[in-house]
């Protein structure tokens, strides 16, 4: 699904932002020396915008209803059916913090792979939502009997947030910090198929 783009980043992360900038960049998730990452400093080249995207965004890492692990293997899937490698590894390690395994993290990129009913109907939904902008009955019904209305609204918004932010990242051409994982050994990311 990405295109090869004959350089990247087609929009360079902001080095030395103004004093507005460099206060929203503060309250940004950073690498390990405390650096914001690259995703936040090439959405600063629109501030105003970034604050927005910094809520939602926020939101779902830190006061959505749904349990963390669910959270991000959905955000896995998506990363990988997008073909978004710096989301991928954004969210290896954020769905490592939230009980994943690295089996199952590696196991999101293999289609038809055996899940517990409980994953299974999860990346259904994320899969119907990105094939068909829809969920079906039976996968709705599926869900609603784990999940409150709250949290179903919830899961929906979840894929397309992070769909809308893997296009962000794979257009602008955001590259991974260095020290992060990449794609499963062996595993082609759907979008590159």
């Amino acid at each position: 699904m990405p295109f090869s783009h004959t350089a990247d980043p087609r929009v360079a992360p902001v080095g030395d932002p103004e004093p507005e900038v460099a206060e929203m960049l503060a309250k940004t998730l950073g690498d390990d020396r405390g650096v914001p990452l690259a995703i936040f400093r090439t959405m600063a080249r629109h501030p105003r915008m970034m604050k927005r995207f910094n809520v939602l965004g926020g939101f779902f890492l830190t006061r959505g209803d749904l349990p963390a692990r669910e959270r991000e293997l959905v955000v896995l899937r998506v990363a990988w059916r997008s073909g978004c490698e710096y989301e991928w590894a954004q969210h290896v390690l954020i769905g490592r913090r939230a009980g994943l395994t690295d089996e199952e993290i590696a196991r999101v990129a293999h289609p038809g792979a055996k899940w517990s009913a409980a994953d299974e109907v999860l990346l259904r939904a994320a899969d119907e939502v990105l094939d068909r902008t829809d969920l079906s009955d039976a996968t709705w019904a599926e869900l609603a009997g784990r999940f409150t209305e709250t949290q179903l609204v919830e899961l929906v918004v979840l894929v397309g947030f992070y769909r809308m932010a893997a296009g962000f990242l794979n257009a602008t051409g955001v590259q991974k910090e260095a020290d992060l994982p990449g794609w499963p050994a062996g595993v082609a990311p759907e979008g590159d198929r």
